[in-house]
């Protein structure tokens, strides 16, 4: 198994964000650094996702600033299931599967990884969204299409979104128009 990565240049502020993709002992973990510009503050926020063998969110961690104020989130689940920033319960429903940043691209590959779809297959995949600067987790509904092998139809009503994202290989996002677009290809080294 290998480790991925990828540098994304962010369209609609100033801003990147590189990505690391490493196969773990009972999953994946995905972690980067989104640098940018937000309201005219510098922003930097590292963030480090871990997910099961089938691309469901167990856990994840954002930490940085944004201006002058310090980010310290520990997104998980309490025993009922519920998703928790902190340790408080969040209005995001338990059923929900996927954990999205919504400051970086990077957890677009998890409902792509996830869900397997076959060319022309569409689905609903509701996300635990967390607003950024909220810092909240809100139900942010979605939907993929699979195009062909590397593209993909996508929508978020919420945001009067649609797109055809276009994905390398491994499953990153590598034009998401409009705010996203990868420098280079995602490169593969062996773990």
């Amino acid at each position: 198994m290998s480790t991925h990565v990828i540098f994304w240049r962010r369209l609609d502020v100033e801003g990147h964000d590189c990505c690391r993709l490493s196969p773990v002992d009972d999953g994946w973990s995905i972690e980067g650094v989104a640098t940018f510009l937000h309201e005219s503050q510098p922003t930097c926020l590292r963030y480090r996702v871990s997910c099961d063998t089938g691309w469901r969110t167990r856990s994840a961690t954002v930490s940085g600033w944004l201006g002058d104020m310090p980010i310290e989130l520990e997104i998980g689940r309490s025993a009922n299931g519920a998703w928790q920033i902190n340790g408080v319960d969040q209005d995001a429903p338990a059923e929900l599967v996927d954990l999205d940043l919504g400051f970086t691209p990077a957890t677009n590959i998890l409902p792509i990884r996830r869900l397997v779809l076959s060319v022309g297959q569409e689905t609903p995949a509701p996300a635990a969204y967390l607003a950024f600067p909220a810092l909240r987790l809100e139900q942010l509904d979605q939907t993929y299409r699979r195009i062909d092998s590397l593209r993909y139809a996508y929508t978020a009503p919420r945001f009067d979104y649609e797109a055809t994202l276009e994905v390398a290989d491994i499953g990153f996002i590598t034009a998401y128009p409009g705010l996203w677009e990868a420098i280079g290809s995602p490169s593969a080294q062996a773990s």
